[in-house]
């Protein structure tokens, strides 16, 4: 397999929360840390599993950089949050529960998205499309903590039905709403996706107050530049590719459209969407003992 991950890069200012980035290079995915630095409480936020689509197999050499650098400061977890249902990568959140503790929370709507994948997945009979392999479903501004942080979960929906963003102290995390300015924004034709529900989603976000920072669910480094998932509400506002100020709903939802036929599906999305909607779990076993991912024939 590739190389799982980059690098972790910390950053803590009083006040505000401490952040710390995990770049996972082969599906473009940055997992955060977000910790209290008052009481060393934390939030893992989109943990990566390491999959191989060659041999089927999986790894937790990214999992495991997030859980090194969470014991080397002596955090304590109290959250694993998932920004939504990734179609790019697996989630890792199991593993991460199953080692440090914690909760696993998601937006409450979720429970649509897996209603729609289920039926294409044809999931097994026992599988329950209410959200309950979660541990949490959060709604639409509800507010909950992490030490003494103050966090706000913020329903963005568009690139998927059950999007959210997370504001926690002076930090918000989009996600796949918006991507660092040179990238724009998040596909959305996925299944249940919408590029004006995202276009009205991103409205919210700006609304936020302008050094507000922003941290974001992948980096797709344009050009070759270097690495960056950190920006502001201003910057956003001022130069986002697709969705800056200026540009109104109709020109948004007509370039998404457009933009979206040209897009490869993700490599990963058949095995990551069966995982993710099982809260990172894998699918059961079978009467082999043996567990399996679905292809589904001319669905996508």
């Amino acid at each position: 397999m590739a190389p799982a991950s980059d690098r972790l890069t910390p950053a803590s200012t009083l006040g505000r929360p401490s952040v710390s980035g995990l770049f996972h290079r082969p599906t473009w995915t940055i997992s955060y840390v977000v910790a209290d630095p008052g009481t060393g409480h934390c939030a893992v936020i989109d943990p990566v599993l390491d999959y191989d689509a060659k041999s089927g197999g999986t790894a937790t050499i990214a999992a495991d950089a997030l859980i090194a650098d969470i014991r080397a400061r002596g955090l304590k977890v109290d959250w694993i949050i998932e920004t939504h249902v990734h179609a790019d990568h697996l989630s890792s959140a199991q593993y991460i529960k199953q080692v440090l503790g914690g909760r696993i929370g998601i937006g409450a709507r979720v429970s649509e998205v897996q209603s729609i994948f289920s039926r294409i997945f044809n999931a097994e009979p026992a599988f329950a499309t209410d959200g309950s392999q979660f541990d949490h479903l959060f709604e639409d501004g509800e507010t909950f903590r992490i030490g003494s942080l103050t966090a706000i979960a913020l329903a963005t929906p568009g690139h998927t039905r059950a999007c959210m963003s997370f504001h926690i102290g002076d930090a918000v995390f989009t996600g796949d709403a918006i991507f660092m300015p040179d990238s724009g924004t998040g596909r959305c034709d996925f299944p249940g996706g919408d590029a004006a529900r995202l276009f009205h989603s991103i409205q919210r976000l700006f609304a936020l107050p302008p050094q507000t920072r922003v941290f974001v669910g992948h980096d797709y480094q344009p050009g070759g530049r270097d690495l960056r998932y950190e920006t502001t509400i201003a910057v956003q506002r001022m130069q986002n590719l697709h969705v800056r100020d200026g540009i109104d709903e109709a020109d948004f939802v007509a370039m998404r459209r457009a933009r979206d036929t040209t897009l490869d599906l993700p490599n990963l999305i058949l095995p990551a969407v069966q995982v993710n909607m099982r809260a990172g779990q894998l699918p059961p076993p079978e009467s082999n003992g043996m567990r399996y991912i679905k292809i589904p024939i001319n669905q996508f």
